[in-house]
């Protein structure tokens, strides 16, 4: 029988609100670093500026990466992503609102307040964790290789309980566990995660829109007294346009890569860790004569794309 770990222990409140503060100065740290790009390099085109603002991005990880192994200091991701959402909701209410439409404001107003709920509904949210030891008929062994009979054989999801390497516990239809979130990403909560990251990829692209049509309104001011103001601003809108452009890169492979496995019903900690599962091998036998054999992949969950999906949408139930 396999025993269950409890989830992580929520941080104490003074180390949480440490987390939190850590967070909120690394964010104002990559803003800044972003605003340097067009501050300095405004003359270069948009395509290396981009480039910069992804160097000065990774230099800025990296460097968060280091204080942590050194000084011990943590930030929390979820807080990050929070405050990475209202620094550019601030943004866009001080700046970029002004030459946007009556129609662009409440829809990207309203993204914003939907984003921050989702987000709370997320951390928050059961990804399907097993609240008792399961039978040795529902643990999945992690070792040995079976040959399995793909055909007229129906696989339900009580048997992808799959162990979470940062929580220590198990979760059904574990997919991987998201820093980014603060959760686990499993059967209950799958669904909640594409329209939360799908709303990120909306949000960002009409920030995207709104902040490029003011930069471009902006260029055509030509009074001396606000020229300072509005070159301030301007740099302030490109620098958080270019960190939305690099999120919204990453964002979107992301997207797709989760697409492709509702599709074809693999998670990614299966496809990743397939040789830990036996339903996932298939030992084909040499030809005759020789005794090696080798193991191959297969999907005994894949039902068709169009009953994938199907599974998928239902997969909160």
């Amino acid at each position: 029988m396999v025993e269950l770990h409890d989830r992580k222990k929520p941080a104490k409140w003074p180390d949480l609100i440490g987390r939190c503060i850590v967070s909120l100065l690394l964010v104002l740290l990559t803003q800044s670093t972003q605003f340097l790009v067009p501050h300095f390099f405004s003359d270069l085109s948009f395509f290396i500026q981009l480039l910069l603002s992804a160097v000065m991005l990774l230099t800025v990880a990296s460097a968060a990466g280091w204080c942590r192994r050194l000084i011990r200091i943590r930030s929390s991701a979820p807080a990050f992503v929070f405050f990475s959402v209202l620094f550019v909701w601030l943004v866009y209410i001080a700046v970029v609102r002004q030459d946007a439409s009556l129609l662009m404001n409440l829809l990207f107003n309203g993204q914003i307040i939907l984003l921050i709920f989702g987000l709370c509904r997320m951390l928050l949210s059961d990804p399907g964790l097993v609240s008792h030891s399961p039978s040795p008929s529902d643990a999945i062994p992690q070792s040995s290789v079976l040959e399995i009979d793909t055909h007229h054989q129906d696989i339900g999801l009580g048997d992808r309980l799959r162990c979470c390497p940062i929580c220590k516990t198990y979760v059904k239809g574990f997919d991987h566990h998201c820093p980014a979130f603060g959760n686990c990403i499993g059967h209950k909560n799958y669904v909640l995660f594409m329209v939360l990251l799908f709303g990120f990829i909306w949000t960002e692209a009409t920030y995207i829109t709104c902040s490029s049509q003011y930069s471009a309104v902006s260029e055509l001011l030509d009074g001396d007294g606000a020229r300072l103001e509005v070159n301030f601003s301007r740099k302030v809108a490109r620098s958080t346009m270019l960190f939305s452009i690099l999120q919204l890169v990453w964002q979107v492979a992301f997207f797709s890569w989760h697409i492709y496995c509702i599709c074809f019903n693999i998670r990614t900690d299966e496809w990743i860790h397939w040789k830990r599962y036996p339903e996932f091998q298939i030992v084909v036998q040499s030809e005759q004569g020789q005794r090696s054999s080798e193991m191959k992949f297969r999907n005994p969950y894949d039902k068709g794309i169009l009953q994938n999906v199907k599974e998928f949408m239902v997969s909160k139930q």
